[in-house]
């Protein structure tokens, strides 16, 4: 994934605003690179991020994890087990729980195998810093994020 490899944008350490916060974010990709940049990016904002490999390990995280966690962000495509079969599954355990699936595939691939329910959204591959975090936190406040936001790198 070399759109990740090639991100240079950084905020300096501590760095807040209004797309900031302190929940925990369960991210689940099986691109170690990804998982590296994007940990970095939610870090640097202030959420407490929990990381899988896949989804097996996300089950694994989130049942020995007792705290709450507010928000599943997973890659779509993963191999062992879809981010949609995560999401089903971590529903299950935790009805409550907020979903943000990304991927470079045309977002047409989730809204026909899940149709978008509420709480669930959407972030396309290739992202940059302010992208995600925007896309975060209008999946944790379940509300639309303002259009200034772009969803992807140009």
């Amino acid at each position: 994934m070399e759109a990740f490899q090639l991100m240079t944008y950084r905020e300096p350490v501590g760095f807040t605003d209004s797309s900031s916060g302190i929940e925990t974010i369960l991210l689940v990709d099986d691109e170690e690179p990804v998982q590296c940049v994007v940990r970095e990016m939610l870090e640097r904002r202030g959420y407490r991020v929990l990381v899988a490999c896949d989804g097996p390990a996300a089950l694994r995280a989130s049942s020995e994890f007792k705290g709450d966690i507010q928000l599943l962000l997973t890659d779509v495509v993963m191999p062992r087990m879809s981010g949609l079969e995560v999401a089903k599954c971590l529903a299950v355990e935790r009805p409550l729980i907020k979903v943000l699936y990304m991927s470079g595939y045309p977002e047409t691939v989730v809204f026909l195998e899940e149709r978008m329910a509420p709480g669930r959204y959407f972030l396309r591959k290739p992202f940059l810093a302010p992208a995600l975090a925007g896309k975060v936190r209008e999946a944790l406040d379940d509300r639309p994020v303002s259009s200034k936001v772009r969803n992807e790198i140009p």
